[in-house]
């Protein structure tokens, strides 16, 4: 699976407004190829085999945060402003009194009514914001779309989590969000994709992830990440990648377990069919 396909990130209007076409499926169709049946010893021989290889991988993912943590930084002395609820604010005021702050910039373009599905599936899988708090650390979102149009899908969707437009200002394109070839703005994920024909004549809205921390009333951009950077965010995903069928998406191995591609299934979380 590509860096853009989790997101849907093909550069086309209508990937992101617009409600998906997929369904889900309670129960595997009769055809799907499912695991080997063995006996006890045999499964406890693989999950020993499996265990080690997960030990890796968290041996390998502390040292990956590690070097995340050790990324130099740049400072931010750019006068952004915001719309709020409680007016117009500056960066240092979406922190909240904490050290530090991650925004999500979640694609909502300035005439949509709803959000990105996808989007809306990451703000979803939120977990209480106290223990972000507890770290000194404040989550906030941020998108291009007019004020009243977020709170009213805020209220929507049932999320308590500060959300902020950045339409006043040149916020998203200076974070790699707005990919708008006339003012120069034409990477993503660190990609220059100006010479990609799917991006040729296109200008919109990307997701991705910022970090920030401030110090001595300095603040400072430490860390950016787009596409697939921030899958661990996503805390359905990583449940149903514990489970014998996965995410159930096309990309995936072993084949033969999926009914469809990256979030062909996935809704908002108030358009599921009844039933669901």
């Amino acid at each position: 699976m590509t860096d853009e396909s989790t997101h849907r990130t093909r550069p086309t209007p209508s990937t992101t407004d617009r409600q998906p076409v997929g369904s889900p499926s309670s129960s595997p169709p009769a055809s799907m190829d499912l695991p080997q049946i063995v006996d006890a010893a045999t499964w406890r021989a693989a999950r020993l085999e499996l265990l080690a290889k997960e030990k890796q991988l968290n041996r390998y993912r502390d040292a990956v945060n590690a070097a995340r943590r050790e990324l130099p930084m740049v400072e931010v002395d750019k006068p952004y402003v915001f719309d709020s609820p409680d007016g117009p604010v500056g960066l240092a005021d979406l922190f909240r009194q904490r050290r530090q702050l991650l925004i999500y910039h979640f694609m909502f373009e300035p005439d949509w009514t709803e959000g990105c599905p996808s989007c809306s599936y990451v703000i979803d899988n939120v977990g209480h914001q106290a223990h972000l708090n507890a770290r000194g650390t404040t989550l906030a979102v941020v998108s291009r779309a007019p004020l009243n149009r977020l709170q009213a899908y805020r209220k929507r969707m049932g999320w308590n989590i500060d959300w902020y437009s950045s339409g006043r200002c040149d916020f998203n394109l200076d974070f790699g969000v707005t990919f708008d070839a006339s003012s120069g703005h034409v990477e993503y994920n660190y990609r220059d994709m100006s010479d990609d024909p799917a991006w040729q004549g296109w200008t919109g809205e990307q997701p991705g992830v910022s970090a920030f921390l401030t110090n001595g009333g300095r603040i400072f951009h430490t860390y950016s990440t787009y596409g697939r950077g921030f899958d661990l965010l996503y805390g359905t995903y990583n449940w149903l990648d514990l489970t014998a069928l996965g995410r159930q998406e096309d990309w995936e191995r072993p084949v033969g377990r999926s009914d469809g591609a990256a979030m062909s299934w996935l809704h908002r979380h108030d358009q599921y069919p009844t039933g669901t």
